[in-house]
């Protein structure tokens, strides 16, 4: 089935500005409250957020097999179930709807009152209740940097690094939409030339530039899902903010990985891109030496070309850049992620994400985390106001985005952004 919603000569009935990440060739999907406190799953196109709701009940939908309160529900988890099939015929009409040249729903106003609304008049929702995060760590130019940083630099990958995407299990519990803020953790760590740890605030609170995938129905327990059949489970796209804290991790992760230093937070971006919407931004990823084994060999394009950067912005500060970096650095795809989570037949359900890892390019500029471009806070990085930052303050706020172009069309993520809090404090 072609995906007729991607035609780059497309335009829209709705007023889209020039350079806007939300074009008619994105169409992706999400959760809103709207302005009369009912919650909907929507989309977006320019700066209005479109009620799909409200155009389901209005028939817009009608020859397309949907359950009757489909796009009625608070997550995406029923819609993304329905698959690929589903997700392109919705695409496409969505992008028929709106062309400038369709008038079916461009002239009645009083659909349009119903369906159309502007964003900032929504608040929008975790799209997808996420009932398993897994967190990878597939950025080699982050492993190497993490690995020279503590470890042996001439050392740097551990030897089952080159062979294996790594990754570990998160906690779906945290993961919140832009724009709610995150309190720095408490937790255990070991100061310098000590020996018995410390009770506390974490001193060394971090982002991690991420990307997040989120999938459908993917297998039954047992059932490994082969590498070139993955993507056809591969939902759509977020960014994605790993929190981290790195002097708890440095206490903790020893012998059994990331716990409380990665659980307190994991902020995404509202609307999911879809994988048909990145279609024309695939590109070839870095090549892989060794060749990976049989079972995580792929041929062709499973890259996808998005700008990525990261800044922070002091409270009542100008936000300052600290990071330009792009996702198709990434050693591991999102191909090779899944064929290996699901190798040994664990199972994978709608809504379940995935997190990229770190995205770390080869420049220092384009490192993914504060712990990489201060080096450990030995090169603090200077804001606006003349202060310097070898890690995340509190009340600062970091703000990613990221976006898709060609000659032909922009698709953009939006942004993540959430607001650093001090410690929670009980009443």
């Amino acid at each position: 089935m072609p995906i007729t919603a991607n035609n780059p000569s497309r335009k829209s009935w709705l007023d889209v500005p020039k350079d806007s990440d939300f074009p008619i060739q994105n169409i992706p999907f999400g959760v809103f409250i709207t302005k009369d406190d009912v919650i909907t799953i929507g989309t977006r196109i320019g700066d209005y957020a479109i009620d799909l709701g409200a155009l389901q009940q209005l028939n817009y939908f009608d020859g397309i097999e949907l359950t009757d309160d489909m796009f009625m529900q608070d997550t995406l988890n029923d819609f993304i179930s329905d698959g690929k099939k589903t997700w392109r015929l919705v695409r496409n009409r969505i992008a028929d709807i709106f062309d400038s040249n369709n008038a079916q729903l461009r002239d009645n106003k009083n659909h349009k009152a119903i369906v159309v609304c502007k964003v900032e008049d929504v608040e929008m929702q975790l799209p997808v209740l996420i009932g398993d995060y897994t967190d990878f760590y597939s950025s080699k130019e982050h492993a190497t940097n993490v690995g020279a940083m503590f470890r042996d630099p001439s050392n740097a990958l551990l030897p089952n690094w080159l062979h294996i995407p790594m990754g570990y299990h998160g906690r779906s519990s945290t993961i919140v939409p832009s724009g709610i803020p995150v309190h720095r953790p408490m937790g255990q760590t070991l100061p310098n030339g000590e020996s018995t740890p410390v009770f506390g605030p974490s001193r060394s609170i971090d982002f991690e530039l991420e990307m997040g995938f989120i999938t459908t129905d993917a297998n039954i327990m047992g059932e490994n899902i082969p590498v070139h059949e993955t993507e056809d489970y591969i939902f759509g796209m977020v960014l994605l903010n790993d929190w981290s804290a790195r002097d708890i991790q440095k206490w903790e992760y020893v012998p059994l990985g990331p716990f409380l230093a990665k659980n307190f937070a994991t902020s995404i971006s509202p609307w999911i891109v879809t994988m048909d919407a990145l279609e024309p931004f695939r590109t070839k990823g870095p090549k892989q030496d060794p060749n990976p084994l049989p079972y995580l060999q792929q041929k062709g394009k499973h890259a996808f070309d998005i700008n990525l950067e990261v800044a922070i912005e002091p409270e009542n500060v100008e936000a300052s850049i600290v990071s330009s970096s792009n996702f198709k650095y990434m050693y591991w795809s999102m191909s090779q992620q899944l064929a290996h989570h699901t190798s040994n037949g664990c199972r994978v359900n709608s809504g379940d994400m995935m997190g990229s890892g770190t995205i770390s390019g080869p420049t220092p500029n384009s490192f993914g985390s504060m712990l990489e471009l201060t080096w450990n806070g030995k090169n603090p990085i200077v804001m606006k106001d003349g202060s310097d930052r070898k890690f995340i303050n509190d009340n600062d706020t970091v703000i990613m985005k990221g976006f898709c172009k060609n000659n032909e069309v922009r698709i953009g993520f939006g942004e993540v952004s959430s607001k650093l809090l001090p410690p929670f404090v009980r009443k």
